[in-house]
């Protein structure tokens, strides 16, 4: 591998991780009741949630958790495309279930990248297995005699490497050394993707609290008795009510 540039790597790292940023805004605009209430009524009565802002943050924080994970994966699966591209030739893979692809000391890696550890439930794993199959047998299919490993690389987490359903598991340090030879690199782009995010977050704020203020509103007038209490009832119809099984089970009577 040719010697990471991690100028470079800075550089990338304060050019992109804005788009993560104005991602993050963006969930915010659109944001309404309706999409909110996509979440587990049933959950937030559990917790016995007696106030309607309690109630908008808990909904909103559930959202933009998720989606702001979703976001920063992309941004890491980016970074560690960039190091490869770098280090070693690297491209990004056209291959379904497979992000990047690059070369080293005769080996052809196929890579599949996740952010985290938790990244899928059964039926996903098995996917990203036939999916990494099917990558190796097209590689193998242009050059018999190609050395080929299949990876799934995983951004942070302290999983020991591996070899796990046909490929090889390499998470946290052990993945950003894989890419880039540099057993520090886990720990050197700690400070850039820090890159003005005091700002970042401060706008940010401004625009959540502004969301939670205006969905708050909408909750009271609809959601909420006039005494001020939540109506559960109408929540939990609002969010669960879809009765018509009925014409399924041939009973009219139910």
């Amino acid at each position: 591998m040719e010697p990471l540039n991690l100028p470079a790597v800075e550089e990338y790292v304060n050019e992109n991780i804005g788009a993560f940023h104005e991602g993050r805004l963006d969930s915010l605009k659109n944001l309404d009741m309706n999409r909110l209430l996509r979440k587990n009524p049933y959950l937030f009565r559990a917790k016995n949630i007696l106030t309607a802002s309690e109630m908008v943050d808990g909904f909103m924080d559930a959202f933009l958790s998720s989606s702001e994970e979703e976001r920063f994966g992309q941004f890491l699966e980016g970074l560690a495309i960039f190091v490869a591209q770098q280090t070693s030739g690297g491209h990004k893979s056209t291959a379904p279930g497979v992000d990047l692809e690059f070369i080293n000391i005769g080996v052809h890696y196929i890579v599949s990248i996740k952010s985290g550890p938790n990244w899928g439930n059964s039926s996903q794993q098995d996917r990203l297995e036939e999916d990494l199959k099917t990558a190796v047998l097209r590689v193998k299919q242009g050059d018999m005699l190609a050395n080929v490993q299949s990876v799934l690389g995983i951004c942070y987490g302290k999983t020991r490497t591996g070899f796990l359903r046909g490929y090889l598991k390499v998470v946290g340090q052990n993945f950003w050394y894989f890419i880039s030879e540099n057993k520090d690199l886990y720990t050197e782009i700690v400070e850039p993707i820090g890159y003005r995010a005091r700002e970042h977050n401060e706008r940010y704020m401004v625009r959540k609290a502004e969301a939670a203020n205006r969905i708050t509103r909408d909750f009271v007038d609809e959601y909420c008795y006039p005494s001020g209490a939540i109506d559960w009832r109408k929540l939990v119809k609002a969010t669960c009510g879809n009765y018509d099984l009925d014409r399924f089970l041939g009973n009219s009577d139910c």
